[in-house]
């Protein structure tokens, strides 16, 4: 596969692995997260996101539908059978609509990747693959990792480890460092939060560890979701064995809520959860207690 779909590219990325990197968000996932922040990264197609807010009902995006599905409302634009051709955006003189998710070639992504090579080998940075999954776009991602190794580049890849085993063991020669998230430990309350089991996910991270492979596990702490003290036992005691570089907490935040609206979807958790911090601290604390190592 030389193309895939890729929804954003962020430059000068310091979060995303060591270094100065580039990372390549490709589009599409299998788990429906309550909390996610990027809900646009969900649907596995481009999609137009519609910010009604700024929409002025001047009707140029009806005119420029390809297929009619574009209609105007009470002055603001409602997307229909949306095809996400991109047509209405161009015409929006307002920034009402932006097109999410754009197809690209093996060699287009490499391009952008190149021009900051400078900054990788100042920094001991490189390129990461992130998401939505990457591994949902496997043989484009095998293809992208085989070009940045072939450059010289430093690789991580961020992933939810939701893929069958084969997929992921034929990419791990290809990737330096690993960032596994793991959400929850409990499979009943994995699904309610996430629509799939964590069967598959923690056999994954288990066999990926026995490679030998650099691992860092990370664990978004969602306050009265999975931060209470049966969850960070059943953690610390599945990874506590495992060669993991050690575990980082990203604390839960609210900034990708309004973007549920852009989508017309709804956000499944209370809007007015507290932010993560205080939770972190109190998950690191125990799982330092625990024996782990807290990045």
């Amino acid at each position: 596969m030389q193309q895939g779909t890729i929804f954003n590219i962020q430059r000068f990325s310091i979060h995303d692995g060591p270094g100065i990197r580039t990372t390549i968000f490709l589009k599409g996932c299998p788990l429906g997260c309550a909390w996610c922040h990027n809900p646009e990264s969900q649907h596995a197609l481009p999609q137009i996101m519609v910010r009604a807010e700024r929409c002025q009902g001047c009707g140029a995006c009806v005119s420029a539908c390809a297929n009619g599905s574009a209609v105007i409302t009470q002055g603001k634009r409602q997307p229909a059978t949306c095809r996400a051709c991109g047509n209405c955006v161009d015409v929006c003189a307002h920034d009402a609509l932006e097109l999410v998710g754009r197809t690209m070639t093996v060699t287009e992504v490499m391009q952008e990747i190149m021009k900051d090579e400078l900054f990788y080998d100042q920094s001991g940075g490189g390129v990461s693959f992130s998401g939505g999954e990457p591994l949902l776009q496997a043989e484009f991602l095998e293809n992208l990792l085989a070009a940045c190794r072939r450059q010289g580049l430093h690789t991580v890849v961020d992933t939810c480890g939701y893929a069958p085993w084969p997929v992921l063991a034929k990419l791990a020669p290809l990737v330096d460092l690993f960032l596994f998230d793991v959400k929850l430990m409990d499979e009943a309350r994995h699904k309610q939060y996430t629509g799939v089991s964590n069967r598959i996910i923690l056999q994954n991270l288990t066999s990926l560890a026995a490679l030998q492979k650099q691992i860092e596990v990370r664990v978004p702490i969602i306050p009265g979701v999975n931060d209470d003290r049966k969850n960070m036992e059943a953690l610390a005691e599945f990874l506590r064995p495992l060669p993991i570089l050690g575990v980082k907490l990203l604390p839960y935040h609210a900034y990708g809520v309004p973007k549920y609206a852009y989508l017309g979807q709804a956000y499944r958790l209370d809007e007015q959860l507290p932010a993560g911090e205080v939770a972190v601290e109190k998950s690191a604390a125990f799982l330092r207690g625990a024996g782990l190592a807290i990045i």
